[in-house]
Protein backbone atom coordinates (compact mmCIF):
# COMPACT_ATOMS: atom_id res chain seq x y z
CA UNK A 1 0.00 0.00 0.00
CA UNK A 2 1.54 3.21 -0.38
CA UNK A 3 0.27 7.47 -1.06
CA UNK A 4 -0.92 8.97 -4.36
CA UNK A 5 -0.17 11.88 -6.20
CA UNK A 6 -4.09 12.51 -6.89
CA UNK A 7 -4.68 12.62 -3.42
CA UNK A 8 -1.80 13.82 -1.92
CA UNK A 9 -2.65 17.19 -4.24
CA UNK A 10 -5.55 18.73 -2.78
CA UNK A 11 -6.77 22.10 -2.54
CA UNK A 12 -9.80 21.67 0.06
CA UNK A 13 -9.55 24.11 3.05
CA UNK A 14 -9.52 23.46 6.23
CA UNK A 15 -12.59 24.55 7.92
CA UNK A 16 -14.47 25.24 4.75
CA UNK A 17 -15.12 21.60 3.61
CA UNK A 18 -18.81 22.75 3.60
CA UNK A 19 -18.51 25.17 1.57
CA UNK A 20 -18.06 25.22 -1.98
CA UNK A 21 -17.46 27.61 -4.38
CA UNK A 22 -16.41 27.11 -8.20
CA UNK A 23 -14.84 30.86 -8.83
CA UNK A 24 -12.93 31.68 -12.26
CA UNK A 25 -9.30 33.30 -10.53
CA UNK A 26 -6.30 34.07 -11.58
CA UNK A 27 -4.89 32.38 -8.67
CA UNK A 28 -4.84 28.67 -7.43
CA UNK A 29 -6.18 28.14 -4.09
CA UNK A 30 -2.60 26.81 -3.01
CA UNK A 31 -1.25 30.66 -4.92
CA UNK A 32 -4.30 32.11 -2.08
CA UNK A 33 -2.52 30.10 0.38
CA UNK A 34 0.93 32.00 -0.06
CA UNK A 35 -0.50 35.20 -0.05
CA UNK A 36 -2.90 34.93 2.84
CA UNK A 37 0.31 34.24 4.96
CA UNK A 38 2.22 36.83 3.19
CA UNK A 39 -0.33 39.48 4.68
CA UNK A 40 -0.94 37.72 7.98
CA UNK A 41 -0.25 39.82 11.49
CA UNK A 42 1.67 36.15 12.48
CA UNK A 43 4.09 36.08 9.13
CA UNK A 44 5.01 40.10 9.59
CA UNK A 45 6.24 39.32 13.62
CA UNK A 46 8.91 37.10 12.17
CA UNK A 47 10.41 40.23 10.88
CA UNK A 48 11.45 40.50 15.00
CA UNK A 49 12.46 37.26 15.45
CA UNK A 50 15.61 36.15 16.32
CA UNK A 51 16.61 33.21 13.94
CA UNK A 52 20.69 32.79 15.20
CA UNK A 53 22.30 35.69 15.50
CA UNK A 54 20.09 38.98 17.49
CA UNK A 55 18.64 41.39 16.17
CA UNK A 56 20.68 43.29 13.34
CA UNK A 57 22.32 46.97 14.68
CA UNK A 58 24.51 48.55 11.52
CA UNK A 59 25.00 44.96 10.11
CA UNK A 60 21.94 42.77 8.69
CA UNK A 61 21.54 39.41 9.28
CA UNK A 62 18.53 36.63 9.08
CA UNK A 63 15.56 37.08 10.78
CA UNK A 64 12.90 34.48 11.18
CA UNK A 65 11.16 36.85 8.09
CA UNK A 66 14.31 36.72 5.84
CA UNK A 67 14.83 33.54 6.40
CA UNK A 68 11.24 32.21 5.73
CA UNK A 69 10.88 34.11 2.54
CA UNK A 70 14.75 32.72 1.22
CA UNK A 71 13.25 29.20 2.18
CA UNK A 72 9.77 29.68 0.20
CA UNK A 73 12.35 30.90 -2.66
CA UNK A 74 14.30 27.54 -2.69
CA UNK A 75 11.54 25.66 -2.11
CA UNK A 76 9.61 26.19 -4.83
CA UNK A 77 12.74 25.65 -6.85
CA UNK A 78 13.20 22.42 -5.74
CA UNK A 79 9.55 21.60 -6.03
CA UNK A 80 9.34 22.91 -10.05
CA UNK A 81 12.42 20.38 -10.89
CA UNK A 82 10.61 17.45 -9.16
CA UNK A 83 7.55 18.74 -10.92
CA UNK A 84 9.19 19.03 -14.31
CA UNK A 85 10.12 15.38 -14.22
CA UNK A 86 7.38 13.44 -12.14
CA UNK A 87 4.81 15.03 -15.13
CA UNK A 88 6.76 13.16 -17.45
CA UNK A 89 7.08 10.12 -15.40
CA UNK A 90 3.49 10.19 -14.71
CA UNK A 91 2.56 11.91 -18.04
CA UNK A 92 -1.21 10.47 -19.91
CA UNK A 93 -2.91 10.10 -16.25
CA UNK A 94 -6.17 11.95 -15.69
CA UNK A 95 -4.34 13.77 -12.41
CA UNK A 96 -0.79 14.92 -14.06
CA UNK A 97 -2.12 18.33 -14.03
CA UNK A 98 -2.24 18.53 -10.34
CA UNK A 99 1.52 17.95 -10.36
CA UNK A 100 2.39 21.89 -11.59
CA UNK A 101 0.82 22.73 -8.35
CA UNK A 102 3.88 21.34 -6.43
CA UNK A 103 5.75 24.44 -6.52
CA UNK A 104 3.17 26.83 -5.12
CA UNK A 105 2.22 24.40 -2.75
CA UNK A 106 6.01 24.21 -1.22
CA UNK A 107 5.91 28.34 -1.09
CA UNK A 108 3.36 28.22 1.11
CA UNK A 109 4.47 25.76 3.13
CA UNK A 110 8.11 27.24 3.75
CA UNK A 111 6.34 30.56 4.51
CA UNK A 112 4.63 28.98 7.27
CA UNK A 113 7.08 26.40 8.40
CA UNK A 114 8.12 28.77 11.34
CA UNK A 115 5.32 30.49 12.30
CA UNK A 116 4.59 28.98 15.44
CA UNK A 117 8.54 29.27 17.13
CA UNK A 118 9.01 31.64 19.98
CA UNK A 119 11.21 34.51 20.21
CA UNK A 120 15.09 34.42 20.49
CA UNK A 121 15.61 31.44 18.51
CA UNK A 122 15.65 27.60 19.47
CA UNK A 123 16.67 28.69 22.79
CA UNK A 124 13.13 29.73 23.54
CA UNK A 125 11.55 26.86 21.81
CA UNK A 126 13.43 24.89 24.33
CA UNK A 127 13.16 27.74 27.41
CA UNK A 128 8.93 26.83 27.12
CA UNK A 129 9.64 22.94 27.50
CA UNK A 130 12.71 23.27 30.26
CA UNK A 131 10.29 25.44 32.32
CA UNK A 132 7.90 22.56 33.13
CA UNK A 133 10.82 19.69 32.99
CA UNK A 134 12.89 21.72 35.32
CA UNK A 135 11.48 25.02 36.11
CA UNK A 136 8.60 25.96 38.10
CA UNK A 137 6.31 24.43 35.76
CA UNK A 138 7.34 21.22 37.36
CA UNK A 139 4.50 21.22 40.27
CA UNK A 140 1.94 21.25 37.47
CA UNK A 141 2.44 17.92 36.52
CA UNK A 142 -0.40 16.10 38.07
CA UNK A 143 -2.90 18.47 37.12
CA UNK A 144 -2.53 17.04 33.33
CA UNK A 145 -2.66 13.78 31.37
CA UNK A 146 0.05 11.96 30.47
CA UNK A 147 -0.48 13.25 26.82
CA UNK A 148 -0.85 16.55 27.97
CA UNK A 149 2.31 16.87 30.06
CA UNK A 150 4.28 15.68 27.09
CA UNK A 151 2.81 18.08 25.21
CA UNK A 152 4.56 21.02 27.79
CA UNK A 153 7.33 19.50 28.64
CA UNK A 154 8.53 18.47 24.55
CA UNK A 155 6.83 22.52 23.50
CA UNK A 156 7.49 21.78 19.63
CA UNK A 157 7.97 24.96 17.56
CA UNK A 158 6.89 23.06 14.15
CA UNK A 159 3.32 21.04 16.01
CA UNK A 160 2.59 24.92 16.97
CA UNK A 161 2.56 25.86 13.59
CA UNK A 162 0.03 23.38 12.96
CA UNK A 163 -2.11 24.96 15.75
CA UNK A 164 -1.82 28.50 15.02
CA UNK A 165 -2.74 27.73 11.17
CA UNK A 166 -5.26 25.20 12.44
CA UNK A 167 -6.99 26.53 15.99
CA UNK A 168 -9.88 28.78 16.28
CA UNK A 169 -8.86 31.36 18.57
CA UNK A 170 -11.47 34.00 20.05
CA UNK A 171 -12.87 35.82 17.10
CA UNK A 172 -11.23 33.67 14.57
CA UNK A 173 -13.16 31.58 11.64
CA UNK A 174 -13.79 28.02 11.83
CA UNK A 175 -10.40 26.53 10.56
CA UNK A 176 -8.27 29.12 11.54
CA UNK A 177 -6.29 30.68 8.70
CA UNK A 178 -8.47 28.04 6.55
CA UNK A 179 -5.32 26.75 4.16
CA UNK A 180 -5.65 23.89 1.89
CA UNK A 181 -4.87 20.33 3.48
CA UNK A 182 -1.72 19.43 1.50
CA UNK A 183 -0.54 22.82 2.62
CA UNK A 184 -1.08 21.66 6.18
CA UNK A 185 0.82 18.47 5.73
CA UNK A 186 3.63 19.95 3.98
CA UNK A 187 4.64 21.70 6.70
CA UNK A 188 4.73 18.66 9.99
CA UNK A 189 7.86 17.41 9.89
CA UNK A 190 6.97 14.98 12.47
CA UNK A 191 3.81 13.43 11.72
CA UNK A 192 2.98 11.89 15.34
CA UNK A 193 2.04 12.53 18.91
CA UNK A 194 4.48 13.38 21.95
CA UNK A 195 4.15 10.42 22.73
CA UNK A 196 6.96 9.47 20.48
CA UNK A 197 8.67 12.78 20.78
CA UNK A 198 11.77 10.45 22.37
CA UNK A 199 15.17 12.01 23.21
CA UNK A 200 14.85 14.91 20.79
CA UNK A 201 11.79 15.72 21.89
CA UNK A 202 10.23 16.38 18.64
CA UNK A 203 6.52 16.06 17.25
CA UNK A 204 3.84 17.18 14.98
CA UNK A 205 0.79 18.12 16.78
CA UNK A 206 -0.60 18.70 20.41
CA UNK A 207 -3.35 16.71 22.01
CA UNK A 208 -5.13 19.84 21.24
CA UNK A 209 -5.10 19.22 17.57
CA UNK A 210 -4.92 15.50 17.38
CA UNK A 211 -8.27 15.32 15.77
CA UNK A 212 -7.50 18.09 13.27
CA UNK A 213 -4.20 16.29 12.26
CA UNK A 214 -6.44 12.79 11.83
CA UNK A 215 -8.88 14.52 9.42
CA UNK A 216 -5.95 15.85 7.36
CA UNK A 217 -4.13 12.47 7.23
CA UNK A 218 -7.14 10.90 6.15
CA UNK A 219 -8.42 12.74 3.54
CA UNK A 220 -5.21 12.85 1.83
CA UNK A 221 -4.28 9.27 2.26
CA UNK A 222 -1.36 9.95 4.37
CA UNK A 223 -0.44 6.11 6.14
CA UNK A 224 -1.06 5.55 8.96
CA UNK A 225 1.88 3.75 11.28
CA UNK A 226 0.09 3.08 14.48
CA UNK A 227 -2.09 5.27 16.83
CA UNK A 228 -1.28 8.98 16.30
CA UNK A 229 1.37 8.09 14.06
CA UNK A 230 1.81 8.78 9.88
CA UNK A 231 3.77 8.83 7.16
CA UNK A 232 5.04 12.04 5.82
CA UNK A 233 3.57 13.72 2.76
CA UNK A 234 6.21 13.71 0.38
CA UNK A 235 6.30 17.26 0.23
CA UNK A 236 7.46 17.59 3.68
CA UNK A 237 10.92 16.14 2.78
CA UNK A 238 11.02 19.39 0.20
CA UNK A 239 10.42 21.99 2.75
CA UNK A 240 12.74 20.45 5.04
CA UNK A 241 15.74 20.39 2.63
CA UNK A 242 14.53 23.89 1.60
CA UNK A 243 15.09 24.70 5.26
CA UNK A 244 18.01 22.73 5.71
CA UNK A 245 20.08 24.39 2.64
CA UNK A 246 19.40 28.19 4.33
CA UNK A 247 20.27 28.31 7.78
CA UNK A 248 23.21 26.13 6.75
CA UNK A 249 24.50 28.39 3.78
CA UNK A 250 23.12 31.73 5.27
CA UNK A 251 24.24 31.13 8.90
CA UNK A 252 27.58 30.80 7.07
CA UNK A 253 27.79 34.28 5.24
CA UNK A 254 26.21 35.90 8.60
CA UNK A 255 28.87 34.92 10.38
CA UNK A 256 31.48 36.44 8.08
CA UNK A 257 29.62 39.45 7.67
CA UNK A 258 30.09 39.09 11.34
CA UNK A 259 33.79 38.51 11.18
CA UNK A 260 32.99 35.33 13.10
CA UNK A 261 34.66 33.64 10.26
CA UNK A 262 37.40 35.11 8.16
CA UNK A 263 37.06 35.70 4.24
CA UNK A 264 39.45 32.40 3.32
CA UNK A 265 37.11 30.36 5.99
CA UNK A 266 34.63 31.35 4.42
CA UNK A 267 35.50 30.87 0.63
CA UNK A 268 37.25 27.41 1.46
CA UNK A 269 33.98 26.19 3.12
CA UNK A 270 31.67 26.99 0.21
CA UNK A 271 34.18 26.21 -2.16
CA UNK A 272 33.99 22.62 -0.80
CA UNK A 273 31.06 21.59 -2.56
CA UNK A 274 32.38 21.53 -5.69
CA UNK A 275 34.53 19.62 -7.37
CA UNK A 276 37.92 21.00 -8.80
CA UNK A 277 36.86 22.30 -12.46
CA UNK A 278 34.02 23.41 -10.92
CA UNK A 279 35.94 25.52 -8.10
CA UNK A 280 38.22 26.87 -10.64
CA UNK A 281 35.67 28.51 -12.83
CA UNK A 282 34.33 29.95 -9.91
CA UNK A 283 37.34 31.30 -8.59
CA UNK A 284 37.93 32.55 -11.78
CA UNK A 285 34.75 34.85 -11.46
CA UNK A 286 35.78 35.90 -7.72
CA UNK A 287 38.66 37.26 -8.84
CA UNK A 288 36.32 40.02 -10.84
CA UNK A 289 34.70 40.88 -7.95
CA UNK A 290 36.47 43.50 -5.29
CA UNK A 291 34.67 43.48 -2.30
CA UNK A 292 34.56 40.37 0.06
CA UNK A 293 31.30 40.44 0.85
CA UNK A 294 30.07 40.25 -2.84
CA UNK A 295 32.47 37.48 -3.07
CA UNK A 296 30.76 35.60 -0.70
CA UNK A 297 27.06 36.13 -1.99
CA UNK A 298 28.11 35.11 -4.99
CA UNK A 299 29.85 31.83 -3.95
CA UNK A 300 26.47 31.18 -1.77
CA UNK A 301 24.72 31.59 -4.44
CA UNK A 302 26.43 28.99 -6.50
CA UNK A 303 26.22 26.39 -3.86
CA UNK A 304 22.65 27.31 -3.25
CA UNK A 305 22.55 26.41 -7.11
CA UNK A 306 23.96 23.23 -6.99
CA UNK A 307 22.13 22.12 -3.75
CA UNK A 308 18.82 22.70 -5.01
CA UNK A 309 19.49 20.73 -8.14
CA UNK A 310 21.24 17.78 -5.64
CA UNK A 311 18.16 18.08 -3.19
CA UNK A 312 15.72 17.83 -6.83
CA UNK A 313 17.76 14.81 -7.70
CA UNK A 314 17.59 12.82 -4.91
CA UNK A 315 14.17 13.80 -4.16
CA UNK A 316 13.17 11.96 -7.59
CA UNK A 317 15.23 9.20 -6.34
CA UNK A 318 13.92 8.19 -3.20
CA UNK A 319 9.98 9.14 -4.54
CA UNK A 320 9.00 5.86 -4.11
CA UNK A 321 9.87 5.07 -0.79
CA UNK A 322 8.35 8.14 0.21
CA UNK A 323 5.20 7.12 -1.06
CA UNK A 324 5.18 4.16 0.49
CA UNK A 325 6.42 5.54 3.96
CA UNK A 326 9.44 4.00 3.74
CA UNK A 327 12.25 6.82 3.13
CA UNK A 328 14.49 7.36 5.97
CA UNK A 329 16.54 10.42 6.80
CA UNK A 330 16.13 13.61 5.52
CA UNK A 331 16.78 14.64 1.15
CA UNK A 332 20.16 16.37 2.70
CA UNK A 333 21.29 12.67 4.17
CA UNK A 334 20.97 11.17 0.22
CA UNK A 335 22.33 14.03 -1.93
CA UNK A 336 26.20 13.50 -3.72
CA UNK A 337 29.06 12.68 -2.01
CA UNK A 338 30.73 15.99 -2.59
CA UNK A 339 27.58 18.24 -1.94
CA UNK A 340 27.17 15.88 1.02
CA UNK A 341 31.37 16.20 2.45
CA UNK A 342 30.94 20.10 1.94
CA UNK A 343 27.49 20.58 4.01
CA UNK A 344 28.70 18.37 6.89
CA UNK A 345 32.00 20.67 7.07
CA UNK A 346 29.48 23.76 7.09
CA UNK A 347 27.56 21.97 9.62
CA UNK A 348 30.85 21.44 12.04
CA UNK A 349 31.93 24.83 11.53
CA UNK A 350 28.37 25.90 12.39
CA UNK A 351 28.49 24.09 15.37
CA UNK A 352 32.05 24.55 16.77
CA UNK A 353 32.34 28.42 16.04
CA UNK A 354 28.65 29.67 14.91
CA UNK A 355 26.27 28.56 17.79
CA UNK A 356 29.04 29.23 20.33
CA UNK A 357 29.32 32.83 19.40
CA UNK A 358 29.66 35.14 22.20
CA UNK A 359 26.86 37.13 20.43
CA UNK A 360 24.72 34.21 20.31
CA UNK A 361 25.17 32.88 23.56
CA UNK A 362 24.23 35.92 25.23
CA UNK A 363 20.91 36.33 23.32
CA UNK A 364 20.12 32.52 24.35
CA UNK A 365 21.10 33.34 28.18
CA UNK A 366 18.93 36.99 27.78
CA UNK A 367 16.07 35.08 25.96
CA UNK A 368 15.64 32.03 28.49
CA UNK A 369 15.58 34.40 31.33
CA UNK A 370 12.67 36.71 29.66
CA UNK A 371 10.44 33.68 28.89
CA UNK A 372 11.09 31.87 31.72
CA UNK A 373 9.74 34.85 34.13
CA UNK A 374 6.93 35.97 31.64
CA UNK A 375 5.88 32.06 31.97
CA UNK A 376 5.54 32.38 35.59
CA UNK A 377 3.77 35.45 35.78
CA UNK A 378 1.12 34.68 32.64
CA UNK A 379 0.88 30.95 34.63
CA UNK A 380 -0.17 32.49 37.57
CA UNK A 381 -2.28 35.07 36.72
CA UNK A 382 -4.30 32.58 34.62
CA UNK A 383 -4.32 30.17 37.54
CA UNK A 384 -5.60 32.61 40.05
CA UNK A 385 -7.43 35.33 37.99
CA UNK A 386 -9.03 36.55 41.40
CA UNK A 387 -5.70 38.46 42.43
CA UNK A 388 -5.68 42.23 41.31
CA UNK A 389 -1.78 41.29 40.20
CA UNK A 390 -3.56 38.96 37.75
CA UNK A 391 -6.46 40.75 36.45
CA UNK A 392 -3.86 43.32 35.65
CA UNK A 393 -2.08 41.31 34.14
CA UNK A 394 -4.65 39.31 31.75
CA UNK A 395 -5.42 42.87 30.31
CA UNK A 396 -1.85 42.22 28.79
CA UNK A 397 -3.83 39.27 26.83
CA UNK A 398 -4.59 39.69 23.51
CA UNK A 399 -8.31 39.03 22.99
CA UNK A 400 -8.01 36.13 20.53
CA UNK A 401 -6.40 33.76 23.49
CA UNK A 402 -8.63 31.50 25.96
CA UNK A 403 -7.48 32.60 29.35
CA UNK A 404 -11.18 31.74 30.43
CA UNK A 405 -10.65 28.10 28.79
CA UNK A 406 -12.34 25.75 31.20
CA UNK A 407 -9.59 23.27 31.63
CA UNK A 408 -6.32 24.59 33.40
CA UNK A 409 -4.44 23.30 29.84
CA UNK A 410 -6.57 25.17 27.91
CA UNK A 411 -5.56 28.19 29.96
CA UNK A 412 -1.78 27.14 29.93
CA UNK A 413 -1.90 26.95 26.20
CA UNK A 414 -3.23 30.67 26.43
CA UNK A 415 -0.13 31.36 27.53
CA UNK A 416 1.84 29.71 25.66
CA UNK A 417 0.18 31.03 22.88
CA UNK A 418 0.86 34.56 23.70
CA UNK A 419 4.23 34.21 24.66
CA UNK A 420 4.89 32.12 21.44
CA UNK A 421 3.93 34.57 19.26
CA UNK A 422 5.52 37.81 20.89
CA UNK A 423 8.37 39.46 19.18
CA UNK A 424 12.26 40.07 20.73
CA UNK A 425 11.12 43.32 21.09
CA UNK A 426 7.73 43.16 22.43
CA UNK A 427 8.85 40.11 25.06
CA UNK A 428 11.67 42.33 26.13
CA UNK A 429 9.43 45.45 26.60
CA UNK A 430 7.13 43.47 28.60
CA UNK A 431 9.85 42.01 30.61
CA UNK A 432 11.07 45.23 31.75
CA UNK A 433 7.43 46.89 32.21
CA UNK A 434 6.78 44.36 34.94
CA UNK A 435 9.71 44.72 36.18
CA UNK A 436 9.07 48.25 36.69
CA UNK A 437 12.01 49.18 34.60
CA UNK A 438 10.33 50.70 31.75
CA UNK A 439 7.00 53.21 32.55
CA UNK A 440 4.99 54.87 29.80
CA UNK A 441 6.13 58.59 29.14
CA UNK A 442 3.79 61.09 31.33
Amino acid sequence: MAMHWNRLISDLRFGMEDYTEHRSEIRSDFQRDYDRLIFSSSFRRLQNKTQVFPLPGSIFVHNRLTHSLEVAGVGRSIATEVAKTLMSKYSGEPWTDKLMSLSEIVAAACLAHDLGNPPFGHSGEKCIGTFFSEGQGQELAREFSREQWLDLINFEGNANSLRLLTHSFNGRRRGGFAMTYSMLASIVKYPFSSAYAGTKGKFGFFTSERESYARIAEHLGLLSLGPDRYARHPLVYIVEAADDICYQIMDIEDAHKLKILSTREAIELLLGFFDYHRQEHITGVMQNIGDKNEKIAYLRSCVIGELVKEAAAAFLTGEQEMLAGTYTGCIIDHIGEQARRGYEACTRVAYSKIYCAANVVDIELAGNRIITFLMEKLIEAVRYPERNYSQLLLNKFPEQYEVNAPTLFGKIQAVIDHVSGMTDVYALDLYRKLHGMSLPAV
